[in-house]
């Protein structure tokens, strides 16, 4: 492994691990371009998943209590998102994954726009299990057809007027059950080869460390600045999807 190889690795880590120990979410779109330039997509997209699960684990450890509070919440998420993934991959066969990209990545764009810059942000607070459930499900589709798992969620848990911890509490356990389904698939075709095995010697280390320099800024956030902070990384999110896929 090459000392530029390693650079790419350890900055792809640095970033991926800060924003989800920040967010809980947007590893791949902050990693996978360091990691592109160094590996195969396919193994660049093992990487991230399984960093993107591993430092995950810290930030599902600091609002244990909350998922532990809310398991009926967390369960109608996450069980309609393990169903659509299975039709997300179906999909593939069908739909070219790189115009699905971008269709989210303009919804993501307007989104961002237009409630990022708004003096007040909106504030959804009546039960929707139902509304729940079809954002979990699309969020899994999402994640099989085109690995963007956490975009829908994080649109929709934005606009909640729930905690940090409460919105954290559901789209960090989220996007970890769905991307543990994504690592086991890879796995089962055979990703993670010594190459990969190799990248994430480098990775784990520097990811995980990062990841506890998101978290305590996480710590400092108040609600509504998380709540911010989710918006203004979905902006970032469809603009970081548009140049993937136009670069690409």
């Amino acid at each position: 492994m090459t000392g530029s190889t390693i650079m790419y690795l350890m900055l792809g880590a640095c970033a991926g691990g800060f924003i989800n120990g920040l967010s809980g979410t947007g590893t791949a779109l902050f990693a996978l371009g360091f990691y592109l330039m160094v590996l195969d997509p396919v193994q660049a997209v093992a990487i991230v998943a399984f960093m993107s699960v591993l430092v995950g684990l810290q930030g599902v450890w600091i609002v244990r209590r909350q998922i532990a509070a809310q398991p009926a919440r967390l369960a109608r998420f996450v069980i309609p998102g393990l169903a659509g993934v299975p039709l997300g991959l179906a999909l593939l066969d069908r739909i070219e994954a790189g115009s699905l990209r971008l269709v989210v990545a303009a919804f993501l764009i307007i989104y961002g726009c237009y409630f990022g810059f708004r003096a007040a942000l909106p504030a959804f607070s009546r039960p929707t299990p139902w509304i729940d459930a079809l954002i979990g499900f699309a969020g899994g589709i999402f994640g099989g057809a085109a690995a963007v798992s956490g975009a829908i969620p994080q649109m929709w848990l934005s606009i909640r007027p729930w905690t940090k911890s409460e919105t954290r509490a559901v789209l960090q356990p989220f996007n970890s059950v769905i991307l543990t389904t994504t690592i086991c698939l890879l796995f089962l075709q055979g990703a993670y080869d010594q190459t990969a095995l190799n990248a994430l010697l480098v990775t784990i280390p520097t990811g995980l460390i990062a990841a506890q320099i998101g978290i305590a800024v996480f710590r400092r956030l108040t609600d509504t600045g998380f709540r911010r902070v989710l918006i203004i990384l979905t902006l970032l999110m469809g603009v970081g999807i548009v140049l993937t896929e136009l670069l690409g």
